[in-house]
C-alpha cells in the first residue's frame, strides 16, 4: 500500500517527458528529489535537467489530512493543489504556471501516480486549459 509520507521520504529520481497534444515528445527529463517530513507536513525539493540543457526547481510544502487527502503549494503553483491517496494510487489536481517563451500560462493539471513496487512508482498527468487537452507528463520515480 502506497505511503507518500514513506515513499517522498529521503533521495527519489525520476526521468520523464512531456508530449504535445498530437502525442509528440516535446521535451525529455530528469529529476533529481530530496524529500524530508516533520509530523504532517513533507518538503519535496525537485531539481529539473531538461534534454536541450535548462534546468527548473520546483520546492513542493505538501501537508497530510485525514481520509488520505493532502494539499500541497509551489512557488509556480496557482492556489493550493488537493489530492486523495487510496491504495496504490494517488491523485491530485492544481494549476501549473508554465512559462512559455517570454509569457506564462496557467495550465490544470491532473495528475495520477501508481505505486508499482516499494521503489517504483508510474505518473501520468495530463495537462489542459481551459478544459481542452494541451498535453502529457510521463514519469518512473525510483526511491533510492
Amino acid at each position: 500500500m502506497l505511503s507518500l509520507r514513506d515513499y517522498f521520504n529521503g533521495r527519489v529520481e525520476a526521468h520523464g517527458m512531456f508530449q504535445d497534444r498530437a502525442g509528440k515528445v516535446v521535451k525529455r527529463f530528469e529529476v533529481v528529489m530530496d524529500c524530508t517530513w516533520s509530523g504532517d507536513e513533507g518538503v519535496l525539493d525537485e531539481r529539473f535537467t531538461y534534454s536541450d540543457g535548462s534546468t527548473q526547481r520546483r520546492v513542493w510544502t505538501l501537508r497530510a489530512l485525514p481520509g488520505g487527502r493532502f494539499t500541497g503549494t509551489a512557488p509556480d503553483v496557482v492556489g493550493t493543489a488537493q489530492g486523495e491517496q487510496r491504495g496504490n494510487v494517488f491523485q491530485w489536481n492544481y494549476t501549473l504556471r508554465q512559462p512559455v517563451g517570454e509569457r506564462t500560462f496557467d495550465v490544470q493539471m491532473d495528475d495520477w501516480m501508481y505505486l508499482m513496487n516499494e521503489r517504483v512508482m508510474l505518473n501520468r498527468a495530463r495537462m489542459s486549459k481551459f478544459g481542452v487537452e494541451v498535453g502529457q507528463v510521463t514519469l518512473t520515480f525510483i526511491k533510492r
